[in-house]
């Protein structure tokens, strides 16, 4: 089969961490880059969920909703309740 070359622009600290996985787990970027192209093609969608949540599970709203509430109980605005048993 006839090869031919793709150039891709990444952040050089990424192409470093990405280079050591792949080294890693005994493989070549070049080897990564083809089993992810040919899982594309083959499921016809990309292999991986991509979502817009951050590292802790929560959207970027989620989590300005969050710190924003923390710092209005940390400035004394929030109501003490009692535990309630079921």
């Amino acid at each position: 089969m006839a090869q031919t070359n793709v150039n891709i622009r990444m952040d050089e600290e990424l192409k470093k961490q990405f280079d050591s996985f792949c080294g890693e787990v005994g493989m070549t970027m070049t080897t990564a880059f083809c089993v992810f192209a040919k899982t594309v093609v083959r499921r016809h969608k990309i292999p991986f969920e991509i979502t817009d949540l951050d590292i802790n599970g929560f959207t970027p709203a989620e989590a300005a909703e969050i710190e924003y509430r923390i710092a209005d109980l940390a400035a004394g605005n929030g109501k003490e309740h009692d535990i309630i048993d079921v």
